[in-house]
């Protein structure tokens, strides 16, 4: 069942029926909804069908609007359902627009002064306060195009142009388009995607949707609406109601409390701090709004009872005078609470089910539904229920239908958020700023793989013979130039080291740069045989096997606040297999900040402890030990497990309490730092070992580990993201899960850059403070502490500010720590987050000061700390003028600020991270080799010595992978073909426009391994690009010669002059030469002797093969030559 099948259940309530029939009549009489609890209201909304007034629904603020909105967009669609959000973002007066909230805001507008008929929006008071553009200007600043439309190009352009859109090479943003041949991309501001359409001639041949991140396009349209930018502009502007039919109906909780906010929300205005932060983006060239006049930009609601007045209204709670309209009291309840206490939810059921009620149970996971049913049974009730796909905000109970709609969320107290379809716009700027970190600019340092670290001086064209060709060119130490066909690009790759010291530039002809690499192979050979060693010793040893899942487990497992993310499901799964089997589990498991690690450890600790076994959970902090302690015990309070905490903070007595209840058996789990592994400290039945940040114990902490490893299952758990190419390498060394979603339903982190100034620290900390909450506030220079205390406690009247930084003694430090834990401060004020691992659910807002300072992966975790809790949480990065600072550090800014939720997609440009997950790992002097090598060829070497290793010295242990990689290698003896030829083969500045996209191609290019590979290239290029030119369509054939010169064993082919020479395997000694493929070689050339001849060359075998003037003439030999069968005997 799902949502749509339960409105029309509700659409047979008799008081739907009325309400129906009065919404259609004409006359101005005010109706009154009462006692519509939970997402009553919404249901009831999406049941009502055959209105066609636009009806506009005002609720309090923006988080109950978006709730109301998703649970009516979840039934009734998002065509004719609209969210009309605020255009600025953090409520109206710091002044920043909110570039997906005015794809919103233009979407609704555009509607309303078109077609607004059947149209429902969702809006609040403080969106309604911001004025909207005039019907002339929406007629003037918005078309619509459809296919098979006659439109010249040119007049289109200079139209977007006069519009206020910019002309770039690729489109990303709204308000951007762009020009290749005969394709136009454009984002308007009234579409949550941007669209591509393809000319043929004047005429409109076809229109798609094109994902910002691929560029590549998804789904047709007949037509599309171009609109510009519909606010803030210098041209009049009018209230929203303005918009609005006569025959618009309003619905509202309370009409005074909206227009309250609406001149309040005027009276405020905007910031002082807004207007010098709009004239430093003016200084910076950037794009900027007009002046931030209220009287202009703002609504002061002074005829706000005239406007209202000539609409039809609904009013959702009780108002005072009801003499004038008609009344419907409706018999529902809000949905009990239950606070995860299943006994309570199942005599609760088992009550309405005696009195005839269906009950409906309403979740996102189709698992939860078979958990709750799992529960159920095991704990013998006879409850039946609907299970409804999708879910609902609030559940509800309806008496006058005998309904109870009950959501899993709410069950298990956890999070729920709504989303809204402009979020996903956001992403276009997260890909552009990502995309622009990656990209090779003139300067910067490369890494060529066989000759090591140079400078990127650009792509040039070189003359080859009759035709020209483009290469990259890289200079080295002393002025060495090497220019690199773009056929080799593989083998370059941006230089990232870590910090930010620059590399030296290698010196080409002394042999220096391979000793380099054959020394690192050496060194993380001895790592990896260590870690190889001790994994093959354990897989050895017998261990305890745990019992299959209770139904305890499973209500455990339910209960969990967040809905379990795919990667949550296979680890648990993972670890589960482990724990039942007889070996040993040393399981690794890696993700990042707040991405469901600790829950993991919560069920493997419970599973342990329902077959009676002692676990010990070791982590690096006392703080976090304590922390730890408090999510065990939350986590299990309903179960009868006994948890205990032993660190260095606690008590004599207390201690030897816990040491004798360890000995004894009553005490099921601990929690502690090293104390934990002290002599004196014994288990009667020790099973599992959970081991939390292990990279931060010492050598002697270690050494104990190891001893205690031998039998007992190993969890551990790292929040520093291991790089994906090591995790693969490191696979026979130690079992891996690695975790790259976050939980689902957890709120994003509302993130803005700004100037640092007083207004914004104060307003940020009183907001936190105003609703109960803490704040942490970063400064990493620990001689501006003492002014920044001074400020805060100047501009916020009653805040009590606690100071710590890495130089205090550590128990100074963790009082600190453990005061604000416990709210005795509101704000932390310290040099960095004092520990990683803290979760401060109550704090949910940080303030970054001088934000440019810090890496992309810094400023991340850093705002990983909050943002733990159902609350709304907020980051704000406080920097210079965009002008004082380099290219990359605004782009790491702009990258943060727009990608505001925790994921995988942000690790792209995390390799800072990635380099010190490796160092965790592999030990901290690999660091060195990193800065040495650079990041991409120190992988590369990475996987080629851990694969030596597997071939040579442990190789029974991956027999299984050897014999599946002998399947896929077949007769591959070289592992690149390289390339030379003076035919036109490239991608021009016409066809492709921009260095970097033309190098991203061409190394994409090189990275495919099929022709079909080949053939979704080639159609992905003509989506973006149009027709292939004929020196493109050959530069794709050469990936399919270059193949078929690896399976023949060519390690290079030079096509110049008309002939084809082919350079066979360099070590004559090599089996190659007694393998069947030189034989299919030998049989072509005696069957054809006129083609050409085989000669040795300074003792370099090659085959010369006249008349080959094209790459189809070339692909046709060779693919001959693999044709043969061998006649001549090795």
């Amino acid at each position: 069942m799902n949502l749509i099948d339960l409105s029309k259940i509700y659409a047979k309530h008799p008081f739907c029926k009325a309400f129906l029939c009065q919404m259609r009549k004409k006359d101005n009489v005010n109706i009154y909804l009462e006692n519509l609890q939970g997402s009553a209201s919404a249901v009831l909304f999406s049941a009502l069908e055959g209105i066609d007034e636009p009806v506009v629904i005002v609720l309090n603020d923006e988080d109950e609007a978006g709730f109301f909105y998703q649970d009516l967009a979840a039934v009734k669609g998002e065509e004719n359902v609209l969210f009309f959000p605020s255009g600025y973002r953090r409520d109206v007066k710091f002044g920043r627009t909110d570039e997906p909230g005015q794809i919103l805001r233009t979407e609704v507008i555009g509607r309303l002064s078109g077609n607004p008929q059947g149209l429902t929006v969702v809006t609040y008071p403080q969106a309604l306060s911001v004025k909207v553009a005039s019907r002339q200007a929406i007629e003037k600043d918005m078309f619509t195009l459809q296919v098979n439309e006659e439109v010249g190009m040119h007049g289109l352009e200079c139209r977007l142009l006069d519009m206020g859109l910019n002309r770039t090479d690729y489109v990303y943003e709204p308000g951007q388009f762009s020009v290749r041949g005969s394709i136009l991309d454009v984002f308007s501001y009234s579409l949550e995607y941007p669209v591509r359409i393809d000319f043929f001639g004047d005429v409109i041949d076809s229109i798609r949707t094109f994902d910002v991140e691929s560029q590549l396009s998804e789904e047709k349209r007949d037509s599309v609406t171009i609109a510009a930018k519909m606010q803030g502009g210098a041209g009049e502007l009018q209230p929203f109601w303005s918009l609005l039919p006569e025959s618009a109906i309003v619905v509202m909780r309370n009409p005074q409390y909206v227009e309250d906010v609406v001149r309040k929300t005027y009276d405020t205005g905007f910031m002082e701090q807004a207007e010098i932060e709009r004239q430093a983006m003016a200084a910076d060239d950037l794009p900027q709004s007009p002046p931030l006049e209220k009287e202009h930009l703002l609504y002061d609601g002074a005829d706000w009872k005239d406007h209202i007045g000539r609409f039809r209204k609904v009013y959702l709670s009780g108002q005072k005078d009801v003499a004038d309209g008609i009344k419907f009291l409706f018999q529902t309840k809000l949905q009990p609470q239950f606070h995860k206490n299943i006994e309570l939810m199942a005599q609760c059921l088992e009550e309405y089910q005696s009195k005839h009620y269906t009950i409906y149970i309403l979740a996102s996971d189709k698992a939860q539904h078979k958990r709750i049913a799992d529960i159920f049974k095991g704990m013998e009730k006879s409850i039946s229920f609907v299970p409804v796909e999708n879910a609902l905000h609030a559940g509800f109970v309806d008496d006058a239908l005998k309904i109870c709609l009950f959501t899993d969320h709410q069950i298990f107290d956890r999070f729920y958020r709504y989303s809204l379809r402009s979020e996903r716009a956001k992403g276009g700027k997260t890909s552009l700023t990502l995309k622009e970190l990656r990209e090779f600019e003139i300067g910067d340092y490369v890494v060529h793989m066989d000759h090591g670290v140079g400078r990127f001086e650009g792509l040039v064209h070189v003359e080859e013979g009759n035709s020209e060709q483009e290469m990259m060119k890289i200079t080295y130490s002393g002025g060495d130039v090497v220019y690199v066909s773009i056929h080799q690009l593989s083998k370059v790759s941006k230089y990232k080291g870590q910090g930010t010291d620059e590399p030296r530039l290698n010196r080409l002809g002394t042999g220096a740069w391979n000793n380099m690499k054959e020394r690192t192979k050496k060194r993380i050979k001895d790592i990896a045989r260590d870690l190889i060693k001790l994994y093959s010793e354990r897989r050895k040893q017998k261990g305890f096997a745990y019992s299959k899942d209770s139904y305890l487990q499973q209500e455990l497992e339910a209960s969990f606040e967040y809905e379990d993310t795919q990667d949550q499901v296979r680890v648990t799964q993972e670890v589960k297999r482990d724990m039942e089997s007889d070996k040993p589990m040393d399981r690794l498991i890696c993700g990042d900040v707040g991405f469901g690690k600790t829950e993991i450890a919560v069920r493997a600790a419970y599973k342990a402890a329902v077959d009676g076994k002692q676990v010990a959970v070791l982590v690096p902090t006392t703080v976090l030990a304590y922390q730890h302690f408090q999510t065990f015990s939350s986590r299990m309070k309903d179960f009868a497990v006994t948890i205990a905490y032993l660190t260095r903070a606690q008590s004599a007595s207390k201690v030897r309490e816990i040491r004798e209840g360890l000995a004894s058996g009553k005490i099921d789990i601990v929690i502690g730092t090293q104390k934990i592994l002290a002599k004196n400290v014994t288990f009667k039945d020790l099973g599992l070992l959970i081991i939390d940040e292990e990279q931060k114990f010492g050598v002697a902490t270690k050494e104990r580990l190891r001893q205690m490893r031998v039998n007992v299952d190993t969890l551990a758990m790292s929040a520093t993201p291991i790089p994906r190419t090591l995790q693969f390498s490191l696979m026979g060394a130690r079992d891996m899960s690695v975790l790259h979603t976050p939980p689902a339903n957890r709120l994003p982190i509302h993130t803005e850059i700004h100037l640092f100034g007083h207004e914004i620290i104060a307003d940020a900390i009183g907001f936190e403070m105003s609703r109960g909450g803490q704040a942490f506030v970063v400064c990493n220079r620990i001689a501006s502490l003492p002014g920044l205390k001074d400020l805060i406690e100047k501009h916020v009247p009653g805040v009590r500010v606690g100071v710590g930084y890495g130089q205090m003694k550590p128990e100074d430090l963790e009082k600190v720590v453990f005061d604000f834990i416990n709210h005795e401060y509101d704000v932390l004020l310290s040099t960095t987050i004092i520990e990683n691992g803290i979760d401060i659910p109550n704090a949910n807002t940080i303030i970054i000061v001088d934000a440019q300072r810090y890496g992309l992966s810094d400023l991340h975790q850093m705002r990983g700390r909050v943002g733990r809790s159902g609350r709304k949480a907020f980051c704000y990065l406080l920097a210079p003028p965009f002008a004082n600072l380099n290219v990359d550090a605004r782009r790491r800014l702009e990258a943060i600020e727009n990608f505001n939720e925790l994921g995988s997609g942000l690790q792209i440009a995390m390799q800072d991270l990635d380099i010190r997950g490796a160092g965790n790992l592999l030990g901290a002097e690999q660091s060195g080799f990193i800065a040495d090598l650079g990041y991409e060829t120190y992988q590369k070497v990475l996987s080629e010595a851990v694969a030596e290793l597997k071939s040579e010295e442990f190789s029974e242990l991956y027999v299984k992978e050897k014999e599946q990689e002998n399947e896929l290698s077949g007769e591959v003896f070289v592992p690149e073909c390289n390339m030379e030829s003076d035919l036109p083969l490239f991608f021009s500045d016409e066809f492709i426009p921009g260095n970097n996209e033309r190098i991203d191609c061409y190394r994409r290019l090189g990275t495919l391994k099929t022709d079909e590979q080949v053939q979704t290239f080639r159609r992905q290029l003509e989506d973006r690009f149009g027709k292939l030119p004929q020196e493109a369509q050959d530069l794709l054939k050469v990936n399919g010669l270059r193949r078929l010169g690896c399976k023949l064993g060519v390690e290079r082919i030079i096509l110049k002059r008309g002939q084809m020479m082919l350079y066979f395997v360099s070590n004559r000694n090599s089996a190659y030469y007694q393998s069947e493929t030189f034989g299919k070689v030998l049989t072509y050339m005696t069957r054809n002797p006129m083609r050409g001849k085989v000669e040795e060359v300074n003792s370099h075998l090659r085959m010369v093969l006249r008349s080959v003037t094209t790459i189809d003439e070339a692909c046709s030999i060779l693919t001959q030559i693999t044709l043969q069968k061998q006649e001549i005997s090795l």
